[in-house]
């Protein structure tokens, strides 16, 4: 199995914090978020390698604190060649570079490089390989609608099957919002290029997650304990706060 670290955004609205560092090298707890990332990753057994993509204004930074990280997992960087926000690939577009790049053949495990959450990940790949003809994604219950409107919002039903996704409504109508979590067993990595070419849309993920819920059996994993998406000074400051 691989993981893949989504860490080529440029983080605009956490400036000017993010001018020169990548939002996932920015210090919650001392320590980068990536790092926290990192320690779930580790405990994973079946995880042979640690994507992370970043571009090519934050490359550098990426190698600088790759070399001073101590694991024993492989860990490799890849650019996506960006230079700015107004040329970046997305999310989905970043998957499919590296899917390219790297000729993954292996169940992959996506997780955004803004994740912070409490929890481990064994479950959730548990849960992910009982689910063997189709996607898992991660999703979190907020229990502020107005917080929910923020995210894509997710309803599942008794057997965990995705069954209506929609990306930041105005009026939720659920309290489970996607995390930016996803496990994709090797079968389905074809789906991303259709996805791509059907749609062209390669932004926000959720899009996609609402294209695949329909022709793939897409379960959602709720995870316990706090998590974080760090999308702006607020969200950050509050895991600078309260995350453990």
């Amino acid at each position: 199995m691989k993981a893949l670290i989504l860490a080529a955004g440029y983080a605009t609205r956490l400036y000017p914090l993010t001018k020169e560092y990548s939002k996932p090298l920015l210090k919650v707890k001392n320590r980068p978020i990536i790092d926290h990332i990192i320690n779930r990753l580790k405990l994973i057994k079946e995880l042979d390698e640690i994507i992370v993509v970043t571009n090519s204004k934050f490359i550098a930074r990426f190698r600088e604190w790759k070399s001073g990280i101590s694991i024993k997992k492989q860990i490799t960087l890849v650019n996506d060649l960006t230079k700015s926000n107004a040329d970046r690939l997305g999310a989905i577009g970043d998957i499919s570079f590296v899917l390219n790049k790297n000729q993954i053949k292996e169940d992959l495990l996506v997780i955004g490089g803004d994740n912070l959450f409490s929890g481990g990940l064994n479950k959730f790949i548990n849960f992910a390989k009982r689910n063997k003809h189709g996607v898992s994604i991660g999703v979190y219950n907020l229990k502020s609608l107005k917080d929910v409107s923020r995210y894509g919002v997710v309803k599942i039903d008794k057997t965990n099957k995705v069954i209506e996704f929609k990306e930041k409504p105005q009026n939720p109508r659920s309290h489970l919002v996607a995390m930016c979590l996803y496990y994709i067993p090797r079968q389905y990595l074809k789906l991303v290029k259709d996805y791509i070419r059907l749609k062209k849309s390669t932004d926000a993920v959720g899009n996609y997650i609402d294209w695949l819920k329909d022709r793939v059996n897409t379960c959602g994993f709720v995870f316990k304990g706090s998590w974080y998406d760090v999308g702006d000074h607020k969200y950050l400051s509050a895991a600078k706060r309260n995350f453990a």
